[in-house]
């Protein structure tokens, strides 16, 4: 029988503080997932500035394609449902957890 490597076998799995790097892990996830989220938020928000400002100049009277006004709303509309849509699904997961029995 052969003995065993150890060298091999500490450097295939390092000894690490699992605690300090699934604290550190948990930390990096959640910022990035606010980062994620507002990022969103904000594209959604900049998809109905430019929509109102694009609806504004037709309005107005400037001169706007049609087709644009029409496109800007539709995005600034399907992004917003798509938001809502999430949060929704996101509030019922919500619930769904404090409902379960530890």
């Amino acid at each position: 029988m052969e003995p065993l490597n150890f060298s091999a076998v500490s450097s295939a799995f390092p000894l690490t503080n699992t605690a300090t790097t699934n604290k550190t892990s948990v930390a990096n996830t959640q910022k990035n997932f606010a980062s994620f989220l507002k990022e969103s938020i904000n594209s959604v928000n900049q998809a109905q500035n430019e929509s109102d400002a694009l609806t504004n100049k037709l309005a107005r009277g400037e001169n706007v394609d049609l087709s644009q006004v029409m496109i800007a709303s539709q995005k600034a509309s399907i992004t917003m449902q798509a938001t809502m849509e999430i949060r929704n699904k996101a509030v019922e997961a919500y619930q769904e957890i404090m409902r379960m029995s530890v």
